[in-house]
């Protein structure tokens, strides 16, 4: 499975919600979808609404998705996120600082349930602030829709640095033993999901070294499930089995061994172990814990929002890259199997 899919349960913005009445009279309800990263050059928030229709005039969602205009406001809407300050444990006060959103229109989504090729996105390049010893952040986003009424939506930002463990450990044998990676959690985030990743070269007589990986993920989890290390403010462990890493190379590797005689010179090199580390603010946590257990229909939201006079949710989240070192246990039992893999030799 691709990093990409494995992350995509902190990535979705959905086009519109389960919960809203496709059938009810109608009114012009707008649908918001953000999740603010301070790390990114760029930041995205979708905005569109629901479908048009009323009980005398009932209209079926799967005709209506596809259509552009069914699901955007004609033209660009006046969007602007206004900044939030306060000491800690203080009331928030606006800065004046306000980040106004532009448009663009993506032209290659792929064919779906919703409408493609085009998808109209509101952005910002402007940084956002998280909280520091002196200060804490929030902002506002403020949608005005063509009949000047608004919807606001607010959320605090999701920021620092996690520390991970710099040493991952893991066995061939058949064991039920457990491993701990530990790791440190960052302010405003309550919802993390951790992806490790091993790197390999793989060789074949004659051939070019080509770059291979395993990837697996540890879910979604709200902070409170994992275990909090006594005596740290912020360090909590992840619990992962010690044969993880082998079950993952037995279905990548499988049959294609040094031993077979189809593939007798298959050569095969240590490259770099990854753990990727997802967190969200407590808005995306409470929206994707409703989905939890709920059929999503049509789309993939579910009825929390905090958006207010539309559907939908504004949070924030991150994306933390580290890299680990296998032990030198994990490498002896790779040298001991069947797959080739051997100690790559350095230039001196």
């Amino acid at each position: 499975m691709k990093l990409h899919l494995i992350l995509l349960a902190l990535l979705v913005l959905a086009s519109c919600s389960t919960d809203v009445d496709l059938y009810a009279d109608y009114k012009d309800t707008p649908v918001v979808y953000g999740l603010i990263n301070y790390k990114a050059d760029t930041n995205y928030v979708k905005i569109t609404r629901t479908f048009c229709g009323d009980n005398d005039h009932p209209i079926n969602a799967y005709d209506y998705a596809p259509v552009f205009d069914s699901n955007n406001y004609p033209g660009k809407l006046v969007a602007f996120f206004d900044e939030l300050r306060g000491a800690p444990g203080q009331t928030f006060q606006p800065t004046g600082r306000r980040i106004f959103l532009d448009t663009l229109t993506i032209h290659n989504k792929k064919e779906g349930i919703f409408f493609a090729p085009h998808q109209r996105l509101y952005f910002t390049t402007e940084r956002f602030n998280t909280n520091n010893a002196s200060w804490h952040y929030r902002y506002r986003l403020c949608v005005v829709k063509p009949d000047y009424d608004t919807v606001h939506a607010e959320t605090g930002i999701v920021g620092g640095d996690i520390s991970v463990g710099s040493t991952v450990n893991f066995q061939a044998a058949p064991s039920h033993a457990l491993s701990t990676l530990l790791f440190s959690s960052t302010d405003e985030a309550v919802l993390y999901q951790i992806v490790m990743q091993f790197r390999y070269l793989e060789q074949h007589a004659g051939q070019p070294m080509e770059p291979k990986e395993v990837t697996w993920s540890y879910g979604a989890r709200p902070l409170d499930t994992y275990e909090k290390v006594l005596g740290t403010d912020n360090f909590y462990r992840l619990y992962y089995s010690v044969n993880s890493l082998f079950n993952e190379l037995q279905r990548a590797i499988g049959n294609d061994t040094v031993w077979d005689a189809n593939h007798p010179n298959v050569t095969r090199y240590i490259d770099d172990f990854f753990i990727y580390i997802a967190a969200a603010g407590e808005d995306f946590n409470n929206w994707y814990q409703t989905l939890q257990g709920m059929q999503s229909g049509l789309s993939l939201s579910s009825g929390y929002s905090n958006v207010n006079g539309g559907y939908g949710f504004l949070s924030s989240r991150i994306f933390v890259k580290n890299q680990a070192q296998l032990s030198s246990f994990t490498k002896l039992d790779l040298f001991k199997k069947p797959w080739g893999f051997i100690e790559r030799k350095t230039d001196n």
